[in-house]
C-alpha cells in the first residue's frame, strides 16, 4: 500500500514538473511559429483568447468530467470523447493520440490536434469558451504588446 501511494505521489510530481503555464506573449509567438495565425481564418487573438478561457494557459489542465463522461485536456482543453483517448469510455479519437500527451509542457501535439479540431465542421465553435468569450469580439487585447 505504501509503495502504491509513493508511486502515485511520484507520478504527480513528474506531471507537475512537466506542466507549464505560458505567459500570453510567449504562447502567441509559439502559436504564430506553428502557423496558427490565420489558420482556417482564425487570428492569433482567437487562439489566445480560447486558450486563456479554457485553461488559463496551463498545459496540465484537466477538466471536470463532462455530462457524457468525457474530460478535456491540456492548454486547449481537447475533449476525450472526440479527439483523444483517455482509456475511459467511447472515443472517436480524431487526433489518434492519448489525452495524456496534452498535459505536459510540449504543446506541439496540442497544436496539431487543435488544427484538426478546427478543420471539423464545427470549427472553433467546438470550444464552448471560445463561443462564450471570444467569438465576434475585438480580440486585439490578446496580442497587444507582444512582439510578433
Amino acid at each position: 500500500m505504501k509503495i502504491q501511494a509513493l508511486a502515485a505521489l511520484l507520478f504527480l510530481l513528474v506531471a507537475v514538473n512537466e506542466a507549464r503555464v505560458f505567459p500570453k506573449c510567449e504562447l502567441a509567438r509559439r502559436l504564430k511559429r506553428a502557423g496558427m495565425s490565420g489558420y482556417y481564418g482564425y487570428s492569433l487573438g482567437d487562439w489566445i483568447c480560447m486558450a486563456y478561457h479554457e485553461s488559463r494557459f496551463n498545459t496540465a489542465a484537466v477538466g471536470r468530467r463532462n455530462s457524457d463522461g468525457s474530460r478535456d485536456y491540456g492548454i486547449f482543453q481537447i475533449n476525450s470523447r472526440w479527439w483523444c483517448s483517455n482509456g475511459e469510455g467511447k472515443t472517436a479519437n480524431g487526433c489518434r493520440t492519448s489525452c495524456s500527451n496534452f498535459v505536459n509542457s510540449d504543446i506541439s501535439d496540442d497544436i496539431e490536434c487543435a488544427k484538426r479540431v478546427v478543420r471539423d465542421p464545427n470549427r472553433m465553435n467546438a470550444w464552448v469558451a471560445w463561443r462564450k468569450y471570444c467569438k465576434g469580439r475585438n480580440l486585439s487585447q490578446w496580442t497587444r504588446g507582444c512582439r510578433l
